[in-house]
């Protein structure tokens, strides 16, 4: 078996204890692996809310099903990390058959690290001569580790350059488009950055890259026009470059990744070449979906495939919390808040209730609906009737990244919300 780099327990099985938002007051400090030893019950109130918790079957279930996607359509899969931040769901990626792990930054290529990834694509680009030199001594403690980094401009070659350091670095060329992020945004610019790379002792272009998950809408016309138009000079700029012979590498790279239109590039990934080709998906939120905005894109990503209902994607995290008070006969105050669940790409959606010291679910009203959060208050609107001082609210989410960073641990829980096991994240 490879070497791997090894960090300290601390990562992977760090201290919990009663100071972190989520954990039981009166709970003695325990280590993370001891969490699902304890018989604590959500439902039973054994956790102070408000509380993310992961739901064990659908976490399963989604892992499962992305890899098997991946798998019938002859491509890899590097899961982005950064929407969890989670080494120990990196593990489960991992053990379930992930080519790797995609990270964002340095810091996060560190955790991937930990939790035993050989293979990181940092979707980004790499620049500062800090950020460079720990990339340097991360491969020299590990030879058999590959991190991969984006290249997108002359100007970048010429910053890694002056780091001056007797090590190649791995890149891929990203491929942007007009109003996006990074990417060079011409066929011409990325072949004269390309041919620079080639000439360069301090990079090896391994392949192309693009990130098309910004110019996604939902709207399937769109999106199809849009991914055929953003995949066509990917493949393009590959077949260009592997004829100029400007790969520096016996495997040609393919890339895109996002969570939510990854049907419509996957096809360009598996663009023949005079060399073999390996094409690597980075979709993150699949890993818990959400029942907001991910589950309005993928919906249509169910429909393109032929997914039959229930058999897609499940949302597998929610965020319980509490009536606090009921002020008006239509609005009721939730002890919850921006610290605690996403609100960027929509507000909470109420799923159901549970009465107070009950364990019955009673499904949301389907005229209910979040209006408005505040740092620690959720301002929940419709007719307030069946509800009472110190019931509990289940609460979806749309986008699960600006959740996971909002928890330093989460309990994963199993059908009855029992816990079964924990998760730590490094945000």
């Amino acid at each position: 078996m490879p070497a791997r780099v090894d960090l300290p327990q601390s990562w992977l099985d760090p201290i919990l204890h009663p100071g972190m938002k989520g954990y039981p007051h009166a709970s003695p400090v325990l280590r993370r692996s001891e969490i699902g030893m304890q018989g604590w019950d959500v439902l039973a109130g054994n956790l102070p809310l408000p509380l993310a918790v992961i739901k064990q079957r659908e976490l399963d279930h989604n892992i499962r099903w992305m890899q098997r996607y991946c798998a019938e359509n002859a491509i890899a899969l590097a899961p982005h990390g950064k929407t969890t931040m989670s080494p120990q769901l990196f593990q489960r990626q991992l053990a379930g058959g992930a080519w790797g792990i995609t990270v964002a930054t340095v810091q996060q290529l560190q955790v991937a690290i930990a939790a035993g990834a050989l293979h990181v694509l940092i979707a980004n680009e790499v620049i500062t001569s800090i950020d460079l030199r720990a990339i340097v001594h991360l491969k020299r403690e590990n030879p058999n580790l590959q991190i991969l980094f984006l290249i997108d401009s002359t100007e970048q070659i010429d910053l890694i350059e002056a780091v001056d350091e007797d090590h190649p670095f791995d890149v891929l060329l990203e491929i942007g488009y007009a109003g996006g992020r990074t990417g060079c945004r011409t066929e011409e610019a990325a072949m004269a950055l390309a041919r620079q790379a080639r000439s360069s002792s301090c990079v090896r272009l391994v392949g192309i890259e693009c990130y098309e998950g910004l110019g996604a809408t939902g709207e399937d016309g769109h999106d199809r026009a849009f991914a055929q138009d953003l995949m066509r000079v990917v493949s393009d700029v590959a077949v260009l470059a592997d004829r100029e012979n400007l790969f520096d590498s016996t495997t040609v790279i393919l890339s895109a990744g996002g969570s939510g239109i990854f049907d419509l590039v996957v096809p360009a990934l598996r663009q023949r070449l005079s060399r073999p080709v390996t094409g690597i998906l980075r979709s993150g939120c699949y890993i818990t979906h959400d029942q907001g905005h991910y589950r309005r894109f993928v919906s249509a990503v169910d429909r393109r495939l032929g997914c039959s209902e229930g058999l897609g994607l499940k949302a597998a995290m929610e965020v319980w919390t509490t009536v606090q008070s009921i002020p008006e006969p239509d609005l009721a105050i939730l002890a919850v808040g921006k610290r605690d669940i996403s609100f960027d790409m929509g507000w909470p959606l109420p799923l159901a209730t549970y009465a107070r010291g009950k364990a019955l679910r009673v499904e949301a009203p389907k005229g209910w609906q979040v209006s408005g959060m505040n740092d620690q208050h959720a301002y929940l609107r419709g007719d307030m009737r069946s509800l009472a001082v110190g019931d509990r609210i289940v609460l979806g989410l749309s986008h699960p990244c600006t959740t996971f960073d909002k928890w330093r641990w989460m309990p994963i829980v199993d059908d009855d919300y029992r816990v079964v096991d924990a998760i730590v994240t490094f945000f």
